[in-house]
């Protein structure tokens, strides 16, 4: 009796320790904490309503602070790997944070979902947030309607501010339009005096500011403590509740290139995004409030795996080495997929996906994002 006990006993052992390594582990690093907190709390926020299970397996979400410190991603994505065994990794809402964690999940062939744009050609990279090139695209589309010949620049010294003037030169160029001043700042920079003195004698006719989430604010506050009269610009990162709760009324009126999930009520219904990113802002303002749009990138991390798990689970189980391999490859093969920010098309030559008619051009108006018709 005692020997059928133990018996039963390493059975059900053995039955735990199969469901354990069935279930989908995902390590998710966010700026919690930082100068990246009012983009990582509104993701952490999404997690909470993300879905329990996939493709009947369950989900367990491991999310840790990276502090908005590149080292500090480093550490998560190692401790991912070595202790929590992670079938996939999210992360970071940061651009230095997220290219720095690139390197780990790359050398343990584990797919990386980077929740800001990163560059790098790494086959286990895939973007959550638009490219660079098609956000500029939009920018520079509404430039020319306007009549812009001139820009200033006033950007990032980071990966994400070198991007954005990689993209956004050239199709200006195209345009017939001239970048006659760049000037450059540090994230954790509290002012931009200099810059915006040199950026602003130079009376361009748009400035493009390249910044993120709380950061937005201040380089734009300072131009227009210039006296900066022409049209300024934000990039998708600035597309937060915090551009408007720092800025006030010294960021009315500035345009912002971003995705549609922020505006869903107010796209046109012929909009493929449309459904999704009024399920996305509904659900999450219920909750919360007013999401801005990096929580739609948690919202369609859920989208992407609900398509993509089923299918790397005909090849491998979760928690192997060749489940990750499947579920890489079950991105870049997935096709055509309606986020909230637009519809994504991965494949095995372009893991930034998005297409051109992506981005919306949105204005602050009374201390909200309104669609550009």
């Amino acid at each position: 009796m005692k020997i059928a006990r133990t018996l039963v006993a390493a059975a059900a052992l053995l039955v735990a320790a199969g469901s354990a390594l069935a279930d989908l582990n995902i390590g998710v690093s966010l700026s919690l904490t930082g100068p990246g907190s009012g983009l990582g709390l509104p993701m952490q926020n999404q997690f909470k309503l993300f879905p329990k299970e996939i493709a009947g397996e369950k989900v367990n979400l491991i999310i840790l602070d990276d502090a908005s410190d590149p080292g500090k991603g480093v550490s998560n994505a190692r401790r991912f790997i070595t202790e929590d065994k992670v079938d996939l990794i999210i992360g970071s809402c940061l651009t230095p944070v997220a290219a720095a964690m690139t390197p780990v999940a790359t050398e343990a062939k584990t797919v990386q979902l980077a929740a800001s744009p990163v560059g790098g050609d790494s086959p286990w990279l895939f973007r959550l947030p638009q490219g660079n090139d098609v956000m500029a695209h939009a920018m520079v589309e509404h430039m020319k309607k306007h009549n812009i010949k001139t820009i200033g620049f006033l950007g990032y010294t980071d990966a994400y501010g070198e991007l954005w003037l990689k993209a956004l030169t050239p199709l200006a160029e195209k345009a017939g339009m001239k970048i006659v001043a760049t000037e450059r700042f540090q994230r954790t920079d509290t002012s931009v005096t200099p810059q915006a003195l040199k950026i602003t004698s130079a009376n361009p006719d748009a400035i493009v500011v390249v910044a993120s989430g709380s950061g937005a604010a201040m380089p734009q506050m300072a131009l227009v403590e210039r006296n900066y009269k022409g049209k300024i610009y934000q990039t998708h990162a600035a597309a937060t509740q915090d551009l408007m709760r720092i800025g006030g009324k010294a960021v009315e009126g500035t345009f912002v290139t971003s995705g549609p999930a922020v505006v869903g009520h107010q796209l046109p219904d012929s909009h493929p995004s449309k459904k999704a990113a009024i399920d996305f802002f509904d659900n999450y303002q219920k909750q919360f409030g007013p999401p801005n749009q990096f929580a739609g990138h948690s919202y369609d991390a859920a989208i992407a795996l609900q398509k993509a798990v089923p299918i790397a689970k005909a090849k491998a189980k979760p928690g192997t080495p060749e489940f990750r391999a499947a579920l890489r490859d079950a991105f870049e093969s997935m096709g055509r997929t309606v986020f909230s920010h637009g519809v994504m098309n991965w494949t095995k030559d372009d893991h930034w996906g998005y297409t051109n008619e992506t981005g919306v051009m949105l204005k602050v108006v009374d201390g909200k994002f309104v669609v550009e018709k």
